[in-house]
C-alpha cells in the first residue's frame, strides 16, 4: 500500500530467534523503512545477519524514578538489596539467592526483596529454604509502579543476574532511584553501563563473583557514592525530550523516502 513500515524489535533473545528465523523475515526487513532497536547489542546482533539497525534507547521517567528525598543517615538494621525481574529461568534468580546464602554471614542484617511474578516462585522459596536464607530472602510479589519505586529508594543495592538480557530497564530504574548496580555482563548489560564506573559487572551464573561485588561495595562508601552519582548523570540519556528527537528523526526519514 505504499506506506512507510518502522519495526521496532526489543528482545533480548535474538540471537536465538534470528539463527532461526533470519532467512524467513530479511525479506520483509528488507522492505521496512528502518529497523529500530534499543541497544548497541541488538545493533551487533542484526549486523551478524547483514540487517542495517538505527538505536534508540529505552525511556526512563526521571520525574517517577528518582532518588529518596531524605539523606539516609542513622544507623540501618537491614542491608537490602533489590531484584526487580520476572521469576523466570532467563533471569538467574537462583545465583541470587545463592549469593544472599553466601553474604549472610559477611553481611549482617543482608536482606534481598524480590519484586515479580513468574513459574519458579515455588521453586526458588525452596532454594531459600535449602540454603537456610528463608528469612533472607523475600518475595514480595508483582509490584505496581509507586511501590516498585518506593522499593528502589528503600534500598541499599540492586542485583540483576539475567542470564539473557537486552536493555533492561530495571537497571535503568534503579540508576535512576540512585542505588548502586551489581549485574551480569550478559547481552545488553554492558552496552548500557560500565563495569567500575556506572555498575560492577560479574559472570552469569557465578554466585561468588557476585556476592564478592556486593562485599567490596558494601565496605567501601567512596565506590558507592562515585557510582551512584554516575548513575544518575548517565540516565539522563534517556529521557522523553531527548529520545523524542531520534523517534521524530526516523518518522521524518521514512516519511521523506516514501
Amino acid at each position: 500500500r505504499s506506506t512507510p513500515v518502522i519495526v521496532n524489535y526489543r528482545g533480548g533473545e535474538a540471537r536465538d530467534y534470528l539463527q532461526r528465523s533470519a532467512r524467513w523475515i530479511k525479506p520483509s526487513l528488507a522492505k521496512a523503512a528502518c529497523v529500530v532497536v534499543p541497544s548497541g547489542f541488538l545493533e551487533q546482533v542484526f549486523a551478524e545477519y547483514d540487517i542495517p539497525t538505527t538505536i534508540i534507547p529505552n525511556i526512563i521517567d526521571l520525574d517517577t524514578f528518582r532518588p529518596a528525598l531524605h539523606s539516609g543517615a542513622g544507623v540501618r538494621e537491614q542491608f537490602t538489596l533489590v531484584i526487580t525481574r520476572n521469576l523466570e529461568p532467563i533471569y538467574g534468580l537462583e545465583t541470587a539467592i545463592a549469593c544472599v546464602a553466601k553474604l549472610k554471614e559477611k553481611i549482617p542484617g543482608v536482606v534481598l526483596k524480590i519484586a515479580g511474578s513468574g513459574p519458579q516462585l515455588s521453586d526458588l522459596q525452596k532454594l531459600a529454604l535449602n540454603l537456610d536464607v528463608a528469612d533472607q530472602v523475600v518475595f514480595l510479589g508483582r509490584l505496581d509502579r509507586p511501590d516498585i519505586v518506593a522499593l528502589y529508594q528503600a534500598g541499599d543495592m540492586m542485583l540483576n543476574p539475567s542470564l539473557v538480557d537486552n536493555m533492561p530497564n530495571s537497571v535503568l530504574e534503579a540508576l535512576a532511584c540512585g542505588l548502586p548496580v551489581v549485574s551480569t555482563d550478559v547481552g545488553g548489560v554492558p552496552f548500557i553501563v560500565k563495569n567500575g564506573e556506572t555498575a560492577m559487572l560479574v559472570p552469569p551464573q557465578n554466585a561468588d563473583a557476585m556476592a564478592a561485588a556486593v562485599v567490596r561495595l558494601h565496605g567501601d562508601t567512596a565506590i558507592r557514592e562515585r557510582l551512584r552519582s554516575a548513575g544518575l548523570g548517565m540516565v539522563q540519556r534517556f529521557t522523553w525530550p531527548v529520545v523524542r528527537q531520534q523517534w521524530l528523526s526516523v518518522y521524518a526519514s521514512a516519511s521523506a523516502a516514501a
